[in-house]
């Protein structure tokens, strides 16, 4: 089965992490098995120094995986190899209901856009993109021929999402 995709998209502090915590919340709610992609453009680290998988790591491991009886996480360090497409990474994860996507502007996936009148950048990333399928803002916009929806109003954009993407309500 392929995996429901579903993107959260936006510019730099236009809500998206917000919004993206607030619907796997609905959905999970719901009843939904929610999963997550999170694309950062930085470096980031989920370990920290002194840990021993953190140690694992930095001793050049490619794969570092750790377990617990509440979880596990498994750690990819990329020495010099080109970062993963969001494809390759759908492919990696466990079957659930609704991956939602945050970030991965250019990709392929449908989205719903974020606006905030603070966000760092507030030219609308719709005009160009026909992946994107509606908007959620913090203020009224003009002129937009994609539905709009308050960026609080998560049930709202939950319906959007669930009939977007095919989920059937049983």
């Amino acid at each position: 089965m392929t995996q429901r995709v579903f993107g959260i998209t936006g510019w730099k502090n236009s809500g998206k992490t917000t919004l993206t915590e607030k619907l796997v919340t609905e959905f999970t709610t719901r009843g939904w098995k929610i999963s997550t992609v999170k694309h950062a453009h930085h470096d980031f680290d989920i370990d920290q120094p002194g840990t021993d998988s953190f140690r694992h790591r930095e001793a050049g491991a490619s794969e570092v995986a750790i377990v617990s009886g509440r979880r596990w996480a498994l750690m990819h360090e990329l020495r010099g190899e080109a970062e993963p497409t969001l494809e390759h990474v759908l492919s990696r994860m466990a079957p659930c209901d609704l991956v939602l996507v945050e970030g991965y502007k250019r990709e392929g996936h449908r989205k719903i856009e974020a606006r905030r009148s603070l966000a760092k950048d507030t030219q609308p990333i719709s005009m160009d993109d026909p992946t994107i399928l509606a908007i959620a803002c913090d203020s009224p916009q003009t002129g937009e021929a994609l539905p709009v929806f308050d960026l609080n109003d998560v049930s709202a954009i939950a319906d959007f999402i669930e009939k977007a993407a095919g989920l059937a309500k049983t």
